[in-house]
């Protein structure tokens, strides 16, 4: 039985209000769609699931490919845990407007309130236009009621941290950290698959209808973390190591990787790896020979029974696999 090669899948181009048009430039290819605000990557939620380009397994969803190859592809741990759901989801995305402000729940109140998963997420930041920002935790402690009262005032703002970034700025987001992707910022994001957001603040903006855009006040005040801090990690600009730890949680753990020439990748654990390039190219160069190539804004499914790849080229990669 020959090993599974890397995966590719056909990303999902999600049209939003306050999305660009620089995701298309940076994947170098041709799309004509206007306000592209996010690329979903490798997803396997419910009715927004990736499908595999070429291959033997050509058109298959995530979950189709799990149940294809079960353990082989995502690890006996993994597969034992989720079955054929794919625990991450894997995002580019570009916001040429702010976002909203928003907040994710925890596992346990995601599970009790929509049977789902809570959403644990991490940014790498790609690129950034100068002063752009990025929101992320509160500047002092507050109450539940001090929220509620301040949504409602519309001051929420005064309490926000928030700070200028720039390109190989890291972001960790854990559940309950209220936050934003400030206009003008180009950024990798790793999370869990959930798809529950809590929107607080949105500056007052409406919709394609002329309406405001709705606001979850009620589900946010369960889900925050009233504690003061910041979710920057670091800045990864001026590093030249060829491996450095970016993010460890119990949801994931994504390091970047640094090719320049040849380099063995080796993947100890018995779970899939995914691989996303944030600029350069390369090659990804299996045991039978077969070379997957891999250039910016691509991102890549190694399946769990794959032990160590060859590297060729100079590339940036963002490097993830389950905790």
């Amino acid at each position: 039985m020959n090993t599974l090669r890397p995966y590719k899948f056909n990303p999902i181009f999600k049209q939003v209000l306050w999305g660009g048009n620089r995701l298309a430039e940076f994947k170098s290819i041709d799309v004509a769609m206007e306000q592209v605000g996010e690329t979903w990557e490798i997803s396997g939620l419910p009715g927004h699931e990736t499908t595999v380009a070429g291959g033997d397994d050509d058109g298959l969803t995530v979950s189709q490919l799990i149940e294809r190859h079960g353990a082989r592809l995502v690890g006996a741990r993994i597969f034992e845990q989720y079955g054929t759901t794919f625990p991450l989801l894997f995002k580019f995305i570009d916001a040429r407007h702010d976002l909203s402000v928003q907040v994710h729940p925890d596992d346990e109140l995601a599970m009790r309130l929509h049977g789902a998963l809570g959403k644990t997420e991490m940014w790498y930041v790609i690129d950034a236009l100068p002063h752009s920002r990025i929101i992320s935790g509160l500047n002092r402690g507050l109450t539940a009621e001090e929220f509620a009262h301040m949504t409602q005032a519309h001051t929420l703002a005064t309490v926000l941290a928030s700070r200028e970034v720039q390109a190989g700025d890291v972001f960790f987001l854990p559940p309950g950290r209220i936050h934003s992707i400030g206009a003008g910022v180009l950024l990798a994001e790793v999370q869990q698959a959930s798809d529950i957001t809590y929107r607080v603040y949105d500056y007052d903006r409406v919709d394609s209808n002329g309406r405001l855009r709705e606001l979850h006040t009620e589900l946010a005040v369960q889900a925050i973390d009233y504690t003061p801090g910041d979710s920057f990690v670091g800045s990864t600009a001026r590093q030249n190591e060829a491996h450095t730890p970016l993010v460890q949680c119990e949801a994931f753990n994504t390091t970047l990787e640094k090719i320049d020439g040849e380099r063995l990748l080796t993947f100890p654990n018995d779970d899939f790896a995914v691989m996303m390039c944030v600029d350069g190219s390369c090659q990804l160069i299996g045991d039978d020979g077969h070379a997957t190539s891999l250039s910016r804004g691509e991102t890549v499914l190694i399946a769990a029974e794959v032990k160590h790849l060859i590297t060729r080229g100079c590339a940036t990669l963002l490097a993830t696999v389950p905790s």
